[in-house]
């Protein structure tokens, strides 16, 4: 009789864990990206801008979603990371 009971307790546990799948690659790729973009950014001089800033704190939050597996957030923050690094560089 348990077993009937745990078996679809553990379905909807597993169910429940793959569904948070879903954004995985895009949250790793965009993030790995924008890394790479902002280290960039620091390197042609624009540290010091306000877009730079927000970008770094973007990130910082799209890593934090990332560690409790909030993709969809995460790949959010970091396509709109991306987006500060440009006007950053573009001087704005």
């Amino acid at each position: 009789m348990k077993a009937w009971i745990c078996l679809p307790l553990m379905v909807l546990a597993l169910a429940g864990c793959a569904g948070k799948t879903a954004y995985r690659d895009s949250c790793g790729s965009q993030l790995d990206t924008a890394w790479r973009e902002l280290d960039l950014a620091k390197a042609e001089g624009f540290a010091g801008t306000v877009s730079y800033s927000k970008a770094l704190s973007l990130l910082t939050a799209a890593k934090t979603q990332q560690q409790f597996e909030a993709f969809e957030g995460c790949a959010a923050k970091a396509q709109k990371a991306r987006f500060y690094i440009r006007e950053s560089r573009a001087g704005r």
